[in-house]
């Protein structure tokens, strides 16, 4: 199939992509990858009147540091982050979660704002930035705000940027020393959507769990963070007893879809199994952060 017909623009600035948004009142869609809102407009799931593509915008594929944070900008791609040195060194979680991205032609086109911004619950980079507790800079006729990812994710495909506004960058804070992680996965096929998926960064200080973080993808609507399954882990620390607790805890929190690929009820034990799972691999792991 074709898509619609629509009006397509080219901006060489973040400015006049803004004003074009503007212009069309929530009838223009943005262009970064293109993985996800070209399909959909081949199958007419989606019908802009107008197409605005940032790809000819400079600045918006950096990576940095700064302050102790790790900026991407929305336009990096992700076989570009994959290799990264300084997401390998700094984010580890990430350079895991972006190999289990969707086939290599996906990840070489896609972007990582183009992932969040589209935000499908099955895919892994908003689990990891939930997992990582990142946050996005977005700008509008207004300017410039951020957004803390507990705050983006409204409903599938859904997020709380206005229809004038550009996720410009991605924030994470830099992995602390002594922290570990893992990404459990179940999908029909490797580089499928994930049914299910969990997040595990761990940080401990000998036998205790300083900080435990565990994220989601595919269960609910959203990807969420179990933060009472954290609790657990980081009050109880990461003995056998503790990680089955957090992870009984981690399926009565979610609330999970029913669709074609899987129950809810499966998607709930899920839950528990890859909680498990990604909690063992990250505390048994040799490859803990060292500064």
């Amino acid at each position: 199939m074709k898509p619609a017909k629509f009006e397509y623009h080219c901006p060489a600035t973040v400015d006049e992509a803004i004003a074009l948004l503007g212009q069309y009142q929530g009838e223009a869609r943005l262009l970064a990858g293109g993985q996800s809102l070209v399909p959909m407009m081949n199958f007419r799931l989606a019908t802009p009147a107008a197409i605005v593509d940032l790809n000819r915008i400079p600045g918006l594929a950096r990576i940095d540091a700064a302050d102790g944070a790790i900026g991407i900008g929305a336009m990096a791609r992700q076989r570009q982050l994959e290799f990264a040195p300084l997401v390998a060194q700094q984010l580890p979680l990430l350079t895991e979660g972006l190999r289990w991205v969707g086939h290599l032609p996906t990840r070489t086109r896609g972007t990582i704002g183009g992932s969040i911004a589209h935000a499908d619950p099955a895919a892994e980079i908003p689990m990891v930035l939930q997992a990582l507790a990142g946050e996005v800079a977005v700008r509008g006729p207004q300017g410039e705000r951020l957004i803390a990812a507990a705050d983006l994710f409204i409903a599938p495909l859904t997020t709380a940027l206005e229809p004038d506004e550009i996720l410009t960058e991605v924030r994470f804070p830099a992995a602390p020393p002594g922290s570990s992680h893992a990404i459990e996965e179940f999908a029909r096929r490797k580089g499928d959507f994930a049914i299910a998926a969990i997040a595990v960064m761990l940080v401990r200080d000998g036998e205790r769990c300083t900080t435990a973080r565990i994220a989601t993808a595919g269960i609910g609507p959203v990807a969420v963070r179990l933060r009472d399954s954290e609790a657990i882990l980081e009050e109880r620390g990461l003995g056998e007893q503790a990680i089955a607790a957090a992870a009984q805890r981690a399926a009565e929190l979610v609330e999970p879809m029913a669709d074609h690929n899987a129950s809810a009820d499966f998607r709930r034990h899920l839950t528990g199994v890859l909680t498990r799972r990604a909690v063992l691999k990250a505390r048994d792991r040799s490859d803990v952060r060292t500064g």
